[in-house]
């Protein structure tokens, strides 16, 4: 019998190794979507003025971001655990205002410090107990701490403005190698909350927490303390970020710049960098894209001659876009893992 032999297949033919820069790798890299959009930004902006690309105003940026980057690194821990605090704003009105009484009524600076970031940890402290052993929602929580807070800040101001003279000048002007003094604290404080995140038990706790507080809990975590340390973490760099402004102003006067306005532009600059509103995400890189995106924006509508009113405006729809973002993005990452 003779068998007949099937001729070979022919071999597959290989098509074009897909490309560096296709839409799909483009998509896969971290937070490309913010940088796209920072990059516009910056090229729109230096086409349009020659002082943007300058390194004094490239410094000036980052030196105004400096009290909000250290406010949205312990924001971006905090949400990243599924909790939320909006009354970090306010909290910086309260210890601003009152470590600029201590320093006017000539109290010793030390002592005025130490205040401001022992008051700032009681107050996260007591937002903190409040989310923890109530079933009141953190966002009501902590938005009517923030009310309650700008409140006291006015009772303390007396309807005057408080001023400090010279006294902690060195902090909000000073410069290390030709870098403010300010920059350098709120790289400090984004850098170990970066390391925290990434290679400790106590940020690998607070994904989990954020993922599922039931499980965590089941696990063996220490929900209540963790949720503790991070409100009052929280508080403790709003102090700092209090002694931030105080010492960049020179003086605290009532309705200044902190409060719901600079707390807005923290949540939002959080938001936009990726930390998802619902717990389980969060990176300090997205938060620090989300920092410089909405420094440089706030830059270039001043350099443009654009109306002040129009930072607000640009603030609330960059949040809307990213948050829109965000949600749509979880959703294909879902949807892909099905």
């Amino acid at each position: 019998m003779s068998v007949k032999t099937l001729p070979d297949a022919p071999a597959p033919v290989a098509g074009p190794p897909p490309s560096r820069l296709s839409p799909r790798r483009l998509r896969e890299v971290p937070h490309a979507g913010l940088i796209a959009v920072l990059v516009l930004v910056v090229v729109f902006t230096a086409v349009r003025s020659e002082t943007f690309a300058t390194d004094r105003n490239l410094v000036n940026i980052l030196g105004q971001i400096s009290v909000n980057a250290v406010l949205a690194a312990g924001l971006t821990l905090l949400m990243t655990a599924g909790g939320m605090d909006f009354s970090m704003g306010s909290n910086v009105a309260v210890t601003a205002a009152v470590s600029a009484k201590l320093l006017a009524d000539g109290q010793p600076t030390v002592y005025a410090v130490l205040v401001a970031l022992l008051l700032g940890t009681a107050i996260g402290l007591v937002n903190g107990l409040v989310v923890t052993f109530t079933p009141v929602a953190p966002f009501v929580v902590t938005l009517a701490s923030a009310t309650l807070l700008d409140g006291v800040a006015l009772l303390v101001h007396d309807g005057s403005t408080l001023s400090i003279g010279t006294r902690m000048s060195a902090l909000g002007n000073d410069k290390v190698l030709g870098v403010p003094c300010l920059l350098v604290v709120a790289v400090l404080v984004l850098a170990a909350t970066g390391l925290v995140m990434r290679f400790t038990v106590f940020g690998r706790d607070a994904f989990a927490i954020g993922g599922n507080e039931h499980v965590a809990r089941l696990s063996g975590i220490d929900v209540t303390a963790r949720k503790l340390t991070l409100y009052g973490l929280t508080g403790t760099l709003s102090g700092l970020a209090g002694l931030m402004i105080l010492s960049r102003l020179g003086s605290s006067s009532p309705g200044g710049t902190a409060g719901l306005p600079l707390q807005l532009a923290v949540v939002a600059a959080v938001v936009i960098g990726g930390t998802s509103l619902a717990g389980g995400h969060g990176t300090v890189v997205g938060t620090a894209l989300g920092l410089v995106l909405l420094g440089v924006v706030a830059n270039a509508l001043n350099l443009l001659d654009f109306s002040s009113n129009y930072q607000p405006v640009s603030v609330g729809a960059v949040l809307l876009v990213a948050a829109v973002a965000n949600e749509m993005h979880k959703a294909r990452s879902g949807s892909a893992g099905h």
